[in-house]
Parts: structure tokens; sequence; C-alpha cells
């Protein structure tokens, strides 16, 4: 596997928060949801990783080139496309008027692309950028990202404010563009079933520090969520099933949700004890909200 983004304990201080030896890679070919709480550090991480502020410690890599510092030379640069959760060119130009920008600012430009994407997403090229809504907005900006010849896309809530049937044109264009050899995308997002649909691995931090790192298969196709009863938990928990120090639970009104590794071998083992497939919103949570026994 080659590492296309590369991250090697990235810490960052600031009064009230710090990122913490934060480790991170994203592999050719690969899909990774950045997931986590808001202040949680997930836009600090992507600022760090982009060189867009200092670090006290740590490097990161991105096309294999040291970034950390902001030294990435501008041939690597324009290979990396990046969408950030606020549209960020001047809001009095016009749309038209963005693709011209870019096309000064990238020799890698592709203005018949960004013609095609702008008719794909809806876009009128005459309109003002502040006139765009949020989601379209959004669609802009990942139209100017897919334009110039991207092997690495960045995106940091891109898909917010769009409206379900436009984020599944977005998904389809995503997943065609890390389809082609050399290509992947590091996708931070609270929208989780996006992350479902099309990421290979999901990373969570909290805290400014790495919860988790795991293939997202590992989370929707393998575990599960038991809704139990009390005398059920006390069933689970001393069957050895799970091991007591990694029994993960929350506690609800209606009872006790408790995180299965297995939910095939657990419906075997214990078949009447409901297990529904987890999500990644229920790992999320069982992670960082739910008791260990």
């Amino acid at each position: 596997m080659t590492h296309l983004i590369e991250a090697t304990g990235l810490t960052k201080h600031y009064e009230g928060f710090s990122l913490d030896g934060v480790d991170l890679t994203v592999d050719d070919g690969e899909v990774v949801g950045f997931v986590g709480k808001n202040g949680a550090g997930k836009s600090t991480t992507i600022k760090a990783l982009l060189g867009l502020i200092g670090v006290d410690a740590g490097e990161a890599r991105l096309l294999g080139q040291v970034s950390t510092g902001g030294d990435l030379a501008p041939e690597v640069r324009e290979r990396i496309g990046v969408v950030f959760d606020t549209v960020s060119v001047p809001p009095h130009l016009k749309v038209g008027d963005v693709g011209r920008l870019y096309g000064r600012a990238f020799r890698t430009w592709e203005g018949h692309a960004f013609a095609r994407r702008l008719k794909d997403f809806g876009l009128d090229a005459g309109k003002q950028v502040k006139e765009l809504s949020r989601g379209m907005g959004m669609k802009l900006s990942l139209a100017c990202a897919l334009s110039h010849g991207s092997s690495l896309l960045i995106l940091d809530e891109a898909t917010a404010g769009l409206d379900p049937m436009a984020r599944e044109e977005v998904l389809d264009m995503l997943r065609d563009f890390v389809a082609a050899p050399g290509r992947a995308i590091l996708m931070s997002s609270h929208i989780t079933s996006d992350l479902e649909r099309i990421a290979d691995r999901v990373v969570c931090i909290d805290e400014g520090r790495i919860v988790f790192d795991l293939a997202k298969d590992a989370i929707t196709d393998e575990m599960g969520v038991a809704r139990c009863r009390v005398a059920d938990f006390e069933r689970i928990a001393s069957s050895g099933f799970v091991p007591e120090s990694e029994l993960r639970y929350q506690r609800h009104e209606y009872g006790i949700d408790v995180l299965v590794p297995d939910r095939y071998d657990f419906a075997r083992r214990f078949p009447d004890v409901p297990c529904d497939r987890m999500t990644i919103d229920d790992y999320m949570t069982l992670m960082l909200k739910g008791g260990v026994r």
C-alpha cells in the first residue's frame, strides 16, 4: 500500500485544547471517514495536515512530501483537492469567474470538466457566490476540487447542507474519483450514513486523540448492538462471551445497549436477546459515552 496521507504524532497545543499525538494514514484507493464530536479535533487535524497551522510536534506527509510547516511544492499542491465547510472564494464573484480564477491558480485546471460539473450540479455560471445556498456552495467547492487533476481529496463536511438526492450524486462522483489508480479521499463528516455507503475505514477522534481506527465493514457487517434487559445483561457479562474488561454498554430507561463484537456468534449463543446491526453512530456512542464493565 502507498500512503497518500501519513501523519505521525501530530501535536498542537491551544489554551483549553490539544491535538495529542495523532497518527493517521490514508492509502491508495481508500476512502477514510474521519468522525468525532464538534470540537474533537477534526478540523485542527486537517489544517495541520495541509500545513495551514503550525504544529508543536509530529510530522505529516501528503503524496510523499512533508506538508507540516507549509512546505508542499506547488506541483504537489495542485494534486490535492480541498473542500472546507464554508465556500472559500470571494462572495462577489460569479460562479463562472471562480473557474477562471482557478484556471490562473492551477496549471492543471480542466475548464471543460468544471463546466460539465456546473451543469451536473445545476449551478448557474452567472450567479454570484453570495447568492448560493449552503448546499449549492458546497457543490461549487466540490466542482473546483474535482477539476484540477487531483490525486487526493480532503473533504471537511463536504456533504453538509445537501439534500439526500444531491448527496447521493456527490457520493457517486467520489466513488468514480477513487476508482482510478493512485487516488484516495479523507472525508470528515457528521453524516455517518454517507460514510457507511462510501468509506473503507473509519477513524474517530475525541478530545484531540484517536479513539479508534477500524475497517468500516468490521463495524457495520460484523458488530452488533444487543438490546438487553438487566437480567440479560448480567447473563451476558457472566458468560465470558466478551471479556469483562472490554464489555461496553450504555444504560437507557428502557434497558441496556451492549456492544457485541460478532453479532452472528452472539445470535447463536443468545437467541432470545435482540441484536441489531451496528451503525457508525452506534459504535461512536458506545465508545465515547458507554461504560466499561
